[in-house]
């Protein structure tokens, strides 16, 4: 293999690259929450979580950790000057009410047309966990989806068409994946970015729908 895989920590900071300043954003819960360690000091992001935040910052250090502040993922964080709190029912009114900018959420699955399955294998041991996801995959005015490639047995997670339950239907604008960044475009899910060593045909190999290469030019 002629190529290097980013880590989580790269896909969140690839991420981060991405967020404009001003952004309301929502980070879900796994690999997405890491992206608020990346995000630029020259910019004013306001991160948003379900649970009944606005305006949070990064990870505390060691010893600092507040019991009464943490992310929807239970992880802890630090409130930036100007941060609120709020119930939650208040915060999914902000997610529905279409008040977020962004979404990025984890995935099990993502359709060529933008669908979404990320709370439910549809297997019958597993635990489903929907969480706030139905309501930022349809309220956001963008979703952007940070996954790996391809699962742990080597499966395609980008699809033709979804077999695991959705979550949100033509919802998802772009993927970052391990591997590349994609966008989903009414002409096709368009690769602007693939990790160097890799190639087009490689990358499609690995995939589930059809590319296109937007690499070049």
């Amino acid at each position: 293999m002629s190529y290097q895989k980013l880590n989580r920590n790269q896909i969140a900071e690839r991420v981060a690259q991405d967020i404009p300043d001003g952004a309301y954003v929502n980070l879900g819960i796994g690999l997405p929450t890491k992206i608020a360690s990346y995000l630029p000091n020259d910019k004013e992001i306001f991160l948003h979580s379900e649970n009944g935040l606005l305006a949070f910052g990064p990870p505390p250090a060691a010893g600092e950790e507040d019991p009464e502040l943490i992310n929807a993922g239970k992880e802890y964080v630090t409130m930036l000057q100007g941060g609120a709190f709020f119930h939650h029912g208040d915060s999914f009114a902000m997610m529905r009410g279409g008040h977020l900018d962004i979404a990025v959420l984890g995935a099990f699955q993502v359709a060529a047309n933008g669908d979404l399955a990320n709370w439910h294998t549809g297997a019958p041991d597993a635990i489903p966990s929907v969480g706030g996801a139905m309501d930022l995959a349809v309220g956001a005015k963008k979703v952007f989806i940070t996954t790996d490639h391809v699962t742990k047995n080597g499966e395609p997670k980008i699809v033709a068409e979804l077999t695991y339950p959705a979550t949100g239907q033509k919802c998802v604008d772009r993927i970052y994946t391990d591997l590349c960044v994609i966008d989903v475009t009414a002409e096709g899910l368009k690769v602007i970015e693939k990790v160097d060593g890799l190639s087009f045909a490689e990358l499609q190999a690995m995939t589930g729908a059809p590319l296109v290469d937007a690499t070049q030019g």
